[in-house]
């Protein structure tokens, strides 16, 4: 891997990571919860931002395991995708969420990117 690919992988793994942390910070994770329509929450809205977060950790650690490198990937690009819905929903109820509804297009741009990076570090 070169030098420039090694450090877009290092600071994903990072923001992964301190991503998924966030989920389990109470005022992080309420906010979470609520950003999550009804019609996803299959299980409770706090049960659904737990496994998020564990994803969002074990993507970003997987990113760092080269054996698991490509696994994790490709994982955390459908995690974007899944939890975009979610985003989308926060953006579209800014009185709702305030900071933590970023307009769509920008999040929109900001999830693509992220999957640009992750397929270019795959």
């Amino acid at each position: 891997m070169d030098t420039a690919r090694l450090v877009v992988t290092i600071a994903l793994a990072a923001a992964f990571i301190v991503m998924g942390v966030a989920h389990f910070v109470p005022a992080s994770a309420r906010t979470m919860a609520a950003m999550i329509p009804q019609r996803m929450r299959f299980v409770s809205a706090r049960r659904l931002v737990q496994f998020t977060g564990l994803c969002e950790i074990a993507g970003g650690i997987g990113l760092l395991i080269p054996v698991l490198h490509l696994a994790a990937a490709i994982a955390l690009i459908v995690f974007l995708v899944a939890v975009f819905p979610a985003n989308a929903y926060a953006a579209q109820h800014p009185e709702t969420f305030g900071r933590a509804a970023i307009p769509f297009w920008p999040r929109l741009l900001a999830q693509l990117a992220l999957i640009g990076l992750l397929l270019w570090v795959a």
